[in-house]
């Protein structure tokens, strides 16, 4: 039996499965540990198996010739031998490959156990999933079985195999996908309901929550609530800056603080209104993360700047991570950020020029896409805002897909140049990528982006296009030993995404707040402030995490 078994195999399906498996074990943007390694390859292998059997069936079906029966063992033996010689070659280098991402983002390397867990790991994702389609094939087969004996021969091939589809797409999704995405749903909810320890509503009568909020305490998810308590208040900015202060004016309506994105969006303006917000001198729109998450890397050095002269209101418009969200519901940031930026810029811009707050965007990984999606330039026109600043861009962003094909001719796609950089520019860890003789315009458009970020740089033309991003030069955080190769390539980088904020800060999805200060002062200019001070400020800040929950 288990002969047979080993004779049911494609020799060219294995053949095709391991060099897929082979390249899912070269390098892409992250470093991965060995089970997220072993699951990739293993997939890896199942998708190349499938397409050398599909390419030996398309062969056959056609009427391709067979070998002689001596001529075919002689190929086997062949292509098995290639395979394991390639296999072994393969994994004597994993370590190597592995530790090339690693070194260049300040990691330990792997053990020496690493090729071995890997390998089991492969070892027994490839067999189930090979198993599991072949139960499906077999199901077909049954179904054609019996259709045969009432219609066609042909048309019954053609039946069964679209009535296996069909249920097999429909037991999976009812029972695995729904019941799956209806238990992460409920995960999500309850842990965005969760209030840290020592996090209580607010005590002063600038933040959202408090005493004089229309928004409830109780409809702020957790990250909004750390959003509005933490941070540096009044005190700590004049002790930073010596200089008179303000309270910053923190705005956020919860996911439960309305029925929709327009109502939250609503409810947010009010409180922005009561709180003094469009009296202040610098005004920030933000769009959160799917959990409704505000990198403090990003929002509190930009306080200090404007000596707590500044308001940031932002809103919730889901509680699902955005990796997930991007996939089953990407427009939700799109339409949130819509919402809440109308709000705000019909009441500023009936507001007299001279009697206003500077007024800017921001958004980080999903929030990024829906704040840039937020404000159309024929809206922007006639009263342009002063700003944005955009970091993590996912792959889905429509204006930083049209920036990045634009780009200057010599500029990498992983840093471009975009015409004369007086509207758009681009950064990454090392600054800000500006052409000769370029001069900020009026309205500034700042996207922060690292070469090893996954959510910027995966696209679906992966699987059969090279990425201009992998050209050279290549961005300083990606391993040199990292290529292109069709359908894995797009695997691995789609793995790497769930994972992008597994990196130290700095790189992959994980921005650092050095990076986050250099931008906020190129974009807005802040008053009074001197170059000790941005020492000072890149001091306080140097080592600082803050992971989204």
């Amino acid at each position: 039996m288990f002969k047979r078994l080993i004779r049911s195999f494609s020799v060219f399906g294995l053949f095709v499965g391991l060099l897929f498996l082979c390249a899912s074990l070269t390098p892409s943007l992250l470093p991965r540990v060995p089970i997220t390694q072993g699951v990739l390859s293993g997939v890896a292998f199942a998708v190349g198996y499938g397409v050398g059997k599909g390419f030996h069936i398309i062969w056959w079906w056609f009427g391709g010739p067979d070998f002689p029966p001596n001529r075919q063992l002689a190929v086997n033996w062949v292509l098995s031998l290639i395979s394991v010689a390639l296999v072994i070659a393969t994994f004597s280098r994993i370590a190597t490959w592995q530790n090339s991402i690693r070194s260049l983002m300040d990691m330990p390397d792997v053990n020496t156990g690493y090729p071995w867990m890997v390998a089991g790991v492969a070892l027994i994702v490839a067999l189930v999933l090979v198993f599991v389609v072949r139960g499906i094939i077999w199901l077909a087969q049954k179904i054609i079985g019996w259709l045969s004996r009432v219609l066609p021969r042909n048309l019954a091939i053609g039946l069964g195999a679209v009535l296996a589809a069909f249920l097999v797409f429909s037991l999976v999704n009812n029972f695995v996908v729904q019941n799956a995405l209806r238990l992460a749903d409920t995960i999500f909810a309850a842990t965005d309901q969760r209030t840290a320890n020592g996090v209580t509503p607010p005590t002063h009568e600038f933040a959202s929550g408090g005493a004089n909020s229309v928004v409830n305490w109780d409809d702020i998810g957790t990250n909004g609530k750390d959003f509005l308590v933490t941070g540096p208040s009044q005190a700590d900015i004049a002790a930073f800056t010596g200089r008179d202060a303000l309270e910053p004016i923190r705005v956020f309506a919860g996911f439960g603080s309305g029925g929709d994105f327009e109502a939250r969006a609503k409810v947010a303006l009010e409180d922005l209104i009561n709180f003094g917000g469009f009296e202040r001198s610098v005004l920030i729109v933000a769009t959160p993360t799917g959990t409704g998450w505000l990198d403090p890397a990003a929002i509190e050095p930009v306080t200090y700047m404007h000596d707590g002269d500044i308001a940031i209101v932002s809103a919730q418009y889901t509680y699902v991570p955005s990796w997930l969200s991007i996939i089953v519901e990407p427009d939700r940031s799109r339409l949130a950020a819509r919402a809440l930026f109308i709000e705000v810029y019909d009441y500023w811009t009936d507001l007299p020029p001279d009697a206003r707050p500077e007024l800017y965007l921001f958004g980080l990984s999903l929030g990024a896409l829906g704040s840039e999606a937020s404000a159309d330039l024929v809206t922007l026109f006639p009263d342009p805002i002063d700003g944005a600043f955009w970091s993590g861009p996912p792959f889905a962003s429509t204006v930083w897909e049209r920036a990045t094909a634009g780009r200057n001719n010599g500029s990498p796609a992983w840093l471009p140049e975009f015409r004369d950089g007086a509207l758009v520019r681009f950064m990454n860890q090392d600054g800000i990528a500006v052409p000769d003789g370029s001069e900020w315009g009026e309205m500034r458009l700042l996207y922060l982006q690292y070469a090893s970020d996954p959510m910027v740089f995966f696209s679906p033309r992966l699987a059969f296009r090279r990425a201009d991003w992998l050209g050279e030069p290549r961005g300083r955080d990606v391993s040199p030993f990292f290529d292109w190769y069709p359908i894995v390539t797009f695997l691995q980088v789609g793995f790497d995404v769930p994972m992008a904020t597994s990196t130290p800060s700095g790189y992959g999805h994980t921005y650092d707040a050095l990076d986050y200060i250099e931008g906020w002062l190129s974009v807005t200019d802040p008053p009074n402030w001197t170059a000790d001070d941005t020492q000072r400020l890149n001091t306080l800040y140097t080592g600082f995490v803050a992971s989204p929950i």
